[in-house]
Parts: C-alpha cells; structure tokens; sequence
C-alpha cells in the first residue's frame, strides 16, 4: 500500500502540472513559441540529466543501445500512425499542434513506466530510498505536465480533455510501481533498456518535431524558452 500510495503521488504530480498551464489560458504566439521550446528543454534536461545518466549506471551497454533504438522506432511509427489519422485534415498548424501534444504523452507514458519501477526497486532495497526517489519523480513530473498541455491548449483541445489525458499518463507510474513489485529481479536486470528506450522515444520527439514546431515563427523566444526550459529542471534536480 505503502508503494501504491507513493507512486500515485508521484505520477499525479503530472496532471497538476497540466493544471498550471490551463488556468494560465492560451497564450500569444510568442509565448507559445517560448513555452514549447520551454517544454523541449525540460525534456532534454530530463533525457541528459536523469535518463541517459540512470541507464548507463547499469553499465549494460548493448541493453542501452537497443533501448534507444526500440524508443525512436516506437516514436516514429507512433508519428505515421497519428499522421494517417489526420491525413484526411488540413496539414494546418493546429493538427500539427494536436499530434506533438499526443506525441508528448506517449513519450511520457513511456517515461513514467520505468520511473514507477525505480520507486519499487528503492522501496525493496530501503524504504527511505524509495521515498527519495518517488519524490525526485514527483518534482520532475510537473513540468512534463506542462510539457504535455501546452501544444493540446494551442490546438484548441478542451481543456476537460486535456486534464482527462494527463490523468491517464499519471497511471502509468503506480502501474509501473505495480509491475516492479510483481517481478522485481527482472526489472533490475531491464532498467537500463526501459530508461533508454524512454530517452530515445523523447529525443526524438523533442530533436524532431517539439523545437521545429516551437521556432517556425519566433525563433528568438523558442531559444530563449528552450534555455529556459532546461535551466529549470536543473534548479529542480538540485533539490531532489
């Protein structure tokens, strides 16, 4: 119960991050420009601070490679799949819009899988680790809530439908927590490829269609948000 009751937490802290941009409104274009190259720094931040750096510990190297190439695979069949969806639409900005805002979520689905595993690893070595690592999760889901509402918001998504996705995305890390307690040695032996394959899914979200997306019309505000956006998970990363 102990374990549920973190990993909830930590996986809810994505949806009050949504929370945060919705109650902001819709921004001007230049502010969105800032806000989603923001959103991309924050990932890059998470992939180079938190992902890359975790799977590689594990020193597992060919387990590592085969993560990040399954992550950009998933992401790009997940592109084809969501740009036959909406091959019937106008290519316009807001479609696009819609399908990085769907992009975010999978990828981040991805992430709080293995996140929701770290906790039952820490809570099976020490609980005091587990309660460390659940809130460090906590801490860094917020901005990827932000990440995931703010592309959803500029395409003229409701914002009910748009807190309704981010509550989903938060189940994932309790059922992460779940399926890491249901066979914890073999989630020791697959971390290292579960955080790469998330690393990879992100990277390429975020290389090829999140900073694209955010310096088409403003490129100075998407540099200046991408800067931003990374500088604000380290700050967080220093507290957790």
């Amino acid at each position: 119960m102990q374990l549920l009751y973190l990993s909830t937490i930590a996986g809810l802290a994505t949806p009050v991050g949504c929370l945060i941009v919705l109650l902001l409104g819709q921004p001007s274009e230049k502010l969105f420009a800032g806000l989603l190259a923001g959103a991309g720094g924050v990932m890059l931040a998470v992939i180079s601070l938190d992902l890359i750096p975790a799977a590689l510990s594990y020193h597992q190297p060919f387990q590592f490679l085969l993560g990040l190439a399954a992550g950009i695979i998933f992401m790009y069949l997940s592109e084809k799949i969501l740009q036959r969806r909406y091959q019937s639409a106008q290519a316009n900005r807001r479609t696009r819009l819609k399908m990085v805002g769907l992009l975010i979520a999978s990828g981040i689905a991805l992430h709080d899988i293995p996140e929701g595993m770290a906790i039952a690893v820490g809570q099976e070595a020490t609980g005091q680790l587990g309660m460390i690592i659940a809130v460090g999760i906590t801490l860094h889901n917020l901005p990827e809530g932000m990440a995931t509402a703010t592309p959803l918001l500029m395409a003229g998504i409701r914002k009910t439908k748009i807190l309704a996705l981010n509550l989903i995305i938060a189940f994932f890390t309790p059922l992460g927590a779940i399926l890491g307690k249901l066979a914890i040695s073999a989630v020791q032996n697959s971390l290292c490829l579960l955080l790469s394959l998330a690393a990879g899914a992100m990277a390429f979200l975020v290389l090829t269609e999140l900073i694209p997306l955010a310096k088409e019309n403003h490129p100075r505000q998407a540099l200046l948000g991408g800067l931003s956006g990374y500088i604000f998970f380290v700050l967080l990363s220093l507290f957790m």
